[in-house]
Order: structure tokens, then sequence, then C-alpha cells
């Protein structure tokens, strides 16, 4: 059974609680502008095209209200997509709801047809028959409508009998790539299995991957890439070993506003989720936690940028 990620079904925003995966899938249905940015906040719809679309979406809920459309804007600072997308569906403000309503819906359509051609170009750039792909947190269906951005080309090449095995980080704090991306996995039938997320730069180094595939949230004018914190170690990694280090992620996530990765606002999401997995308390009351949600991969590092419309050599 095929679910999409996000969509909007019967005038609202229709969309997967991705907390209570992998126990249980759970449809949403959001009425409001607050209970979208809510949902965003708490990683109940995440994913850089994903939020684009939720972007998009919540400003037909938001009805022409200005104040809701900004706060919807800011709910995720690192991720471009949402602001981007917000941006798409508010510049058809003037001409009716109905204007703004087909606006969005073009931007969920066209992630679409993105994720499909990002995983046909990353499939065809990368060489080899029985790949060995080692990827970090989620970048699937689940971060996008459909089929997703890096694990789109993961599910590209396991279509055309090329994949040998999906090594995933687990993704701490929030454990994206053990609850999201092995149940993904599971789902599209590709071999898998889950390690550590400190085991990821030691295999690179036992020569037991041939490449590393990430999404991204932010990709700077000079080619720096915010993703989800364990990629730069990743990438070092990845370097060291001779491997190549591929992001993929549609031409939105390009953000020709911010010169380099230094510009990069890299949220800090608090203690709880440090200190708590799934709600279980794992370190000493009173702990204090730092916790970036993100990392910067510097250009230079980066063997490829795979977009819907071409490949990018930073």
């Amino acid at each position: 059974m095929r679910v999409r990620t996000i969509d909007w079904v019967d005038d609202a925003v229709e969309l997967v609680d991705q907390t209570l995966l992998p126990d249980k899938l759970v449809m949403l249905r959001i009425h409001t502008v607050a209970e979208l940015v809510e949902a965003i906040q708490r990683l109940a719809v995440r994913g850089a095209p994903a939020l684009g679309v939720a972007g998009a979406l919540g400003v037909v809920l938001a009805d022409g209200d200005t104040g809701q459309i900004a706060a919807l804007r800011a709910a995720r600072p690192t991720a471009v997509n949402l602001a981007w997308g917000v941006d798409r569906a508010a510049a058809r403000l003037a001409e009716g709801r109905e204007s703004v309503l087909a606006a969005a819906l073009k931007v969920r359509d066209d992630d679409v047809a993105a994720c499909r051609a990002m995983g046909e170009r990353g499939a065809d750039l990368l060489e080899g028959d029985r790949l060995r792909i080692m990827t970090v947190c989620n970048t699937g269906g689940l971060a996008a409508v459909e089929r997703g951005t890096a694990l789109g080309v993961v599910q590209t090449l396991h279509e055309r009998g090329r994949l040998a095995e999906v090594l995933a980080l687990e993704t701490r704090p929030l454990l994206q790539g053990a609850r999201l991306t092995t149940w993904e996995l599971g789902r599209m039938g590709a071999p898998h299995r889950l390690i550590a997320d400190s085991a990821g730069p030691y295999l690179l180094a036992r020569g037991e991957v041939d490449a590393v595939l990430i999404g991204a949230d932010r990709i700077a004018a000079n080619g720096d890439t915010a993703n989800k914190i364990g990629s730069y170690a990743l990438a070092l990694g990845a370097e060291r070993a001779g491997v190549p280090f591929v992001v993929v992620a549609p031409e939105s996530t390009i953000d020709p506003g911010t010169p380099s990765g230094d510009h990069i606002e890299i949220e800090d999401r608090g203690d709880e989720e440090i200190v708590n997995v799934r709600g279980v308390r794992v370190a000493p009351e009173g702990t204090r936690a730092l916790n970036p949600a993100f990392d910067v991969t510097p250009h230079d590092l980066i063997s490829a940028i795979v977009t819907e419309q071409r490949v990018i050599r930073p």
C-alpha cells in the first residue's frame, strides 16, 4: 500500500505522524496553521522536501493571515525548503484562495516528479552492479511526498537490481535512521543493516561501503551542505577511504542567498532529546546537553550534488 507522507485531502492537510513510527502508522488531519507548526516543530512531519510541501499547504490554511504565514515560515530555521514552500504559495495571495491552493498543489506534484528524477539521475551517476550504500537520517518517502531523495536513489538501484545492501546509521538522538529508514527499507524489500552512528567512519575505512548518499536541508551558494548531525563525520571518513560522498536534494534546497556554510543557522533542539531516548531518561536528572540538529559538510568533501535537473561537482 502506497502512503503519501503529506497531502491535501478534503480541505485539510493530511500527514503521517512520524513520531509514532515504526510502532504505528497514524495519519494526522491538520486544519489550522497552529496545528501544522506544532507538527513541524515536534517532527511529526520532517525532511526538507516534505517541509516545503507543508509550508505551501500551510499558506492555504492561513487564509491570508500574514501573521500565521510568518510563524509557519519560521518554524524550522535550518531547512530552507519550508520558507521556499511558504513563499511559493504566498506569492499568489492576491489572486485568492483557489490560486494559493493551486500553487501549493503544484509544489506537491513537482516534488513527486523531482524525487523520481533524482532517483534516476543518482542511480545513473553511481558505478557498479552490486552497490553497498551508507546513509544517515531518513531521506525516503517520509522526507518527501513519495520515494524521497537519497533513499529514492537507493530505491531506484534496488529496482534495477544493482543494490547489494544499505548500511543505515541509527541517527541519534531521535533515531530517524533506526525508526524510519529501516521501516522504509523493509517495506521496499531492500537488504539492509542498522549500525551505530559512530561505526560509520570505521566501516568506510574497512572498505565495506561503495558510496555514501545523504540528503540536505540547505545547500549554500558555494556548495557547503547542512544535513543531519553526523553527516560531516561520514564525509571525512569517505574522503579518507576514497569513497564517493553524494548529496541528493531538489533544486529548492539550494539557497543562493546563503554564501557558505558559515552563514547557515544551525538549530539547537535543547536538552530533552539528548537525555531521553523515546521518553526514557538515560542521563541523571539535571544533566545539560548540547544538541545541534545539523552539521555542515564543506563543499570540498562532496563528490557530487544530485538534483532533479543536474549533477553539480562542487
